[in-house]
């Protein structure tokens, strides 16, 4: 295989209905992989599935239920073979300051962000590690490396991603199996533009490239690190917030 070739692999993404999630699975898709597209949405990403066309399968499911994860996992692959590429994308993400945050909601935020990735990885590594191969692309965020005034819980929860990658990685690393985490800052989705133009604009002068991220540029590098060619890669966090954050 060459460089961001993926043709023979299979992949399934998280919360690929829309945005960034989308974004990574035409990604994958576009350099050859078969993706299954795992969503709450069923509308959204049958839509998304449909758009990609031959070799892309979409998937109904809640990442909160974690029996219906286990049969999400044997839905993709029946339909597709085994998963040789996963990426935990799907994320809750309220902004709501520290005293308004209830228990509930700091379960969910938790449910969904930390604790159906940690299954998920688990449930398809142990397969991948049996085959001397496998890709898995946590998904983080700025937020997880940065204190923000809101939107405490969607913060600790990446961080804990980022904690999990590393463990994951070290658990693996002699099987054949990578695991990494982009961390993203400001991308431009559905989520962003509800905040209106003007907003925008404000907090894109406030980064040092001078504007937002393109979903295609995050989703072009969790292709690579998909790859054959980045198997020395592991247990590593990357980047990608156009200097925000420097290190």
């Amino acid at each position: 295989m060459t460089t961001l070739e993926l043709s023979g692999r299979t992949a399934l993404v998280t919360g690929a209905a829309q945005g960034l999630g989308a974004a990574i699975a035409e990604g994958l898709h576009a350099r050859g992989a078969q993706v299954a597209l795992l969503d709450h949405d069923a509308r959204a990403n049958g839509e998304t599935a449909a758009r990609l066309g031959d070799r892309a399968l979409a998937i109904t499911a809640d990442l909160a239920d974690l029996d219906r994860l286990d049969d999400a996992c044997a839905e993709a692959v029946r339909g597709l073979g085994p998963v040789d590429i996963l990426v935990n994308n799907a994320a809750m993400a309220p902004m709501r300051g520290l005293w308004d945050i209830d228990p509930a909601e700091w379960d969910a935020v938790f449910a969904v962000n930390v604790r159906a990735a940690f299954f998920l990885t688990r449930a398809l590594a142990e397969p991948m590690r049996s085959r001397g191969f496998g890709r898995i692309v946590n998904i983080a965020s700025l937020s997880g490396q940065q204190a923000r005034p809101t939107g405490a819980h969607y913060g600790v929860s990446k961080a804990a991603l980022l904690a999990m990658t590393r463990s994951f990685a070290a658990e693996l690393a002699a099987d054949g199996v990578t695991v990494n985490a982009v961390a993203p800052g400001m991308i431009e989705t559905p989520m962003v533009h509800t905040i209106g133009a003007e907003k925008q604009a404000e907090l894109a002068a406030q980064i040092p490239v001078g504007r937002i991220a393109h979903p295609a540029e995050i989703a072009g590098l969790v292709a690579y690190l998909s790859t054959d060619d980045a198997g020395f890669i592991t247990g590593a966090t990357y980047d990608i917030n156009g200097g925000v954050f420097m290190r």
